[in-house]
């Protein structure tokens, strides 16, 4: 799958990402009290290292190997938020977030996606509350497992 993946967002164009928005500590914080989901792509090891943002979804993207189930991971997806409702995603430091958030806007037709620039980091920096992963809106280690 991580070959497909790959091989689909190379085509990409950085100008045509109108619909992915780069956003920090603060604004994902406004979004939350709006009601936006979070979504933490990052892998259980890492949710249990540091912490997740109150309120997120749990849901694996890429494991530790750097393998992706990108059909396993939308039918997930689709139960948070659907392709015409907004999204925030995070991770550890916003670069797995860029990656998933050009895959949504531009190849699965998500019309808003938020990333969290720094991703965990930056809302750690910014002394933003963390709670323990089972403690989140939902856990999925593995797309697939869930």
């Amino acid at each position: 799958m991580r070959t497909w993946l790959i091989t689909a967002l190379a085509g990409l164009s950085f100008s045509a990402v109108a619909d992915t928005v780069n956003i920090d500590a603060a604004t994902l914080e406004r979004l939350r009290a709006e009601g936006v989901p979070v979504v933490d792509i990052r892998t259980a090891p890492e949710w249990q290292q540091t912490g997740v943002v109150p309120g997120s979804h749990l849901l694996t993207f890429f494991d530790e190997r750097g393998e992706a189930e990108p059909e396993a991971f939308l039918a997930r997806l689709q139960a948070i938020a659907k392709p015409g409702q907004p999204v925030a995603l995070i991770c550890r430091s916003g670069n797995r977030t860029t990656v998933v958030s050009r895959f949504l806007t531009e190849q699965v037709g998500y019309a808003r996606v938020y990333n969290v620039e720094g991703g965990i980091r930056a809302w750690q920096k910014a002394e933003r509350p963390v709670v323990k992963a089972t403690e989140a809106a939902s856990t999925c280690a593995r797309a697939s497992a869930c």
